[in-house]
């Protein structure tokens, strides 16, 4: 199965990092307020970036990667994108 990892960014400015296999589908969860703890008091606005192809594994280990990194060096990594 095809895993992405994605970042999105919440009304607040703040990014969002997660994993799913249906990026649409896992966006409207957010919007709808069915998905992640995160997004309570935030709203999402927009995914800003992905990383398509992975495994459940490695997308689980990208995913704990980018969470890891400032918020300076995730805006890097989306505006290299």
């Amino acid at each position: 199965m095809n895993w992405s990892v994605y970042i999105i960014e919440a009304d607040d400015r703040s990014y969002y990092t997660g994993i799913t296999t249906d990026l649409n589908k896992r966006f409207q969860k957010h919007l709808s307020g069915n998905g992640a703890k995160y997004f309570n008091g935030r709203s999402p606005i927009k995914i800003v970036y992905t990383e398509n192809e992975h495994t459940r594994s490695s997308a689980s280990k990208r995913e704990a990667e980018i969470k890891k990194l400032s918020r300076n060096e995730k805006k890097l990594l989306i505006d290299a994108s």
